[in-house]
């Protein structure tokens, strides 16, 4: 990567000699290996938090485009136009996100004279407004749900028309999306207090409180189909995908086709997709959003279009052998499509699945901080999109996902199969991620079988609960512990940490705490040959040897090879399928009086800004009393003590905070009095 600023001559081909991505992790670095085998300079732009960044890192040139908050930085329309101009980009890529159906972009790059890789301004402008979109589609025979949908209708209006659109009904805002300011209304009397509440949401939300009503789907599933449009009037789709494993409106798990549609069903509702550009004469890539009852799967109505590259992508790229940033790219540069849609074929299954900075375990709460170990899948089959890269620091400041692992077999059993494998040779060592409840969603039986609505995923939440730590894990890490004390070339017995005395041998004893338990771990011989107890436990045969980050343990002849890293007391260990974290901690007092067991800490469950303090230092508060806001990824978590006492507060509002770090201190009042 050069942070230099040279313009290069135009190529003889016509094609784009340079081309910037207006975007960052796993998506910048994904369209920028499509620009060096094309033979095209890439340009990256970057904010301070993602100064060195892995897309910073494989681009051609990089460009500073302001803070780490986004809307002054990726959001910043002026930022990225000088940024075109430093380096004389020709074209830009937007990604998935930010700016990228952003109507006003488009039209400030036309203006500028550099190519949008997208579609033209009226085709955003019409898809982003769901009203238009619906009328639009409509227009050329796409069927729609069924629905009140026109500008400006005010709750009266809505409130009447209900009961012709028939309950259960979905209220909706024209603007904007990520499930904000959708409601399910199961009766007319909830009606009122929905519309309400939606306007509140919307308007917060996308600046428009505009709301519009469809029948609420029974057992929705969720099928989009992947359309391709160039500027002859060529339009070709390349089949559906799955994408009704979702998590609140947030897709979690996206396939390749659908293992609801059979091929009849599949032309008809191509074809509804390929219309449904026709009608705003799209050009590009896009993406046709339908909605079809699992219990009626030939009946399916259009939902939205998505005027860009869609985070699953790579699933109908796997299935059909075509790259559809390569395909972007041709289209934009003036050229007709290279196939028609008889040259479309899909072959085997593919599966994809999100790797999130989230603790499913604590509501999935986003989570952060430096990545001090990585390991990602590789071999037949196997493909990962990832920002990541030993080093990265996840903040708040951005979307949590971080990477994307996907799996292409020859049928939907082995793609799930060999998905999970890839999952268990994930591992991102430093901060919390979603694996372990990705995992969990594979194994479901009705995942398995293919029987998928909108609505699954959210009602298994409720029953995940992650594997805590074993004594195998405790031992890896007091054995990971142990040797990294253990000298190069001992020449005194005194030296070594083996428990050598001359009346018998005095174990290690290291007392670590993983998940709930906290328990001794006693450890003597030499690595080569050692016993290991955890507390409570048998004596097991242990022997261990640590080459920088790989630690291969054997216990009782058992062998498990770990990736391990230590960061702020804490050590990461990922083998046998998942990843474990294990604190050493301090001895307890000896003495009752040595700590006030009444007293409490609030900490962190996430890493983000202080937005709010409740009470002043030194106040006195009442248990449920809120001490400290924290906010993260448009998310607030209020911290309340969970004791009566005196508050002693360690942050202050606006400062940034690290997930489990300490906010502030609880001195029980029973403790104050005795």
């Amino acid at each position: 990567m050069t942070q230099g600023f040279d313009v290069r001559g135009e190529r003889s081909d016509g094609m784009f000699d340079s081309v910037l991505v207006a975007n960052r992790g796993e998506i910048a670095v994904r369209v920028i290996r499509t620009l060096r085998t094309m033979g095209i300079r890439s340009v990256a732009v970057f904010s301070d938090a993602d100064a060195d960044a892995r897309h910073v890192a494989e681009a051609d040139v990089a460009v500073r485009i302001g803070p780490a908050a986004a809307r002054r930085s990726y959001l910043s329309i002026d930022a990225l136009l000088s940024a075109i101009e430093r380096t004389g980009a020709q074209a830009v890529h937007p990604g998935y996100g930010f700016l990228s159906e952003n109507a006003q972009f488009a039209e400030a790059l036309r203006s500028a004279g550099v190519v949008f890789i997208g579609p033209p301004v009226r085709a955003i402008q019409t898809m982003g407004d769901k009203i238009s979109a619906k009328a639009a589609v409509s227009a050329f025979g796409v069927p729609v749900v069924p629905g009140i949908s026109r500008p400006g209708l005010t709750d009266d209006d809505l409130i009447g028309g209900a009961a012709d659109v028939g309950f259960p009904v979905l209220v909706k805002p024209s603007a904007g999306g990520g499930g904000k300011g959708m409601r399910v209304v199961h009766e007319a009397s909830e009606l009122p207090a929905a519309l309400a509440s939606a306007r509140r949401e919307a308007a917060s939300a996308f600046g428009d409180d505009t709301l519009f009503l469809e029948r609420f789907v029974l057992n929705p599933r969720h099928i989009e189909v992947q359309v391709l449009a160039d500027t002859y009037g060529n339009v070709v789709h390349l089949g559906e995908r799955e994408c009704s494993l979702q998590r609140r409106h947030q897709k979690v798990i996206e396939e390749a086709p659908s293992p609801l549609l059979d091929a009849t069903t599949r032309a008809r509702i191509g074809a509804a997709a390929c219309d449904t550009a026709r009608s705003v004469d799209y050009t590009g890539a896009g993406t046709v959003e339908f909605i079809v009852s699992a219990d009626r799967p030939d009946e399916f109505f259009f939902m939205e279009m998505n005027t860009r590259l869609q985070v699953e992508h790579p699933v109908t790229e796997m299935v059909t052998g075509l790259d559809l940033v390569e395909l972007q790219v041709k289209i934009a540069a003036g050229e007709k499509l290279p196939i028609v849609q008889d040259d479309v074929r899909m072959d085997g299954h593919a599966i994809e699945a999100r790797v999130y900075a989230e603790d499913p375990a604590r509501g999935f709460l986003p989570t952060g901080g430096g990545v001090v170990g990585l390991r990602e899948p590789s071999g037949r089959g196997i493909r990962v999109d990832s920002g990541l890269a030993r080093g990265t620091v996840v903040g708040s400041d951005y979307d949590p996902m971080l990477a994307k692992v996907i799996a292409h077999a020859g049928d939907r059993p082995a793609a799930l199969r060999e998905l999970d494998t890839a999952l268990a040779d994930t591992a991102v060592l430093g901060l919390t991620t979603n694996i372990e409840f990705l995992r969990f969603l594979l194994a479901d039986p009705d995942v398995a079988a293919g029987r998928l609505d909108t609505g699954l995923l959210d009602r298994r939440t409720t029953e995940f609960a992650p594997v805590p730590p074993g004594d195998d894990e405790l031992i890896a890490a007091a054995a990971y512990r142990w040797l990294r004390t253990w000298p190069a070339a001992p020449t005194d017995p005194w030296e070594v940490p083996s428990g050598w005395r001359i009346a018998g041998r005095a174990p290690t004893t290291i007392r670590l705490r993983a998940g709930n338990r906290t328990d001794h771990v006693w450890l003597t011989g030499s690595p080569a040959s050692a016993t290991a107890t955890v507390e409570g436990g048998e004596t097991r045969t242990l022997r261990a040897s640590l080459d920088g980050d790989r630690l291969v343990v054997t216990l009782d002849g058992l062998r498990t090879e770990y990736l391990v890293a230590a960061a702020d007391g804490q050590m990461w260990l990922a083998g046998a399928g998942r990843v474990a974290l294990v604190e050493e901690v301090r001895e307890a007092p000896v003495r009752p009086d040595d700590e006030h067991s009444g007293d409490a800490e609030l900490t962190s469950p996430m890493p983000g800004a202080v937005v709010a303090v409740g009470v002043d230092d030194g106040a006195t508060v009442t248990a449920g009393t809120v001490v400290v806001t924290v906010e993260a990824m448009k998310m607030e978590h209020a911290l309340a003590a969970p004791v009566d006492g005196v508050v002693e507060l360690i942050v202050g509002a606006g400062d940034q905070v690290k997930v489990g770090q300490v906010l502030a201190r609880i001195t029980a009042t029973e403790e104050l009095s005795s």
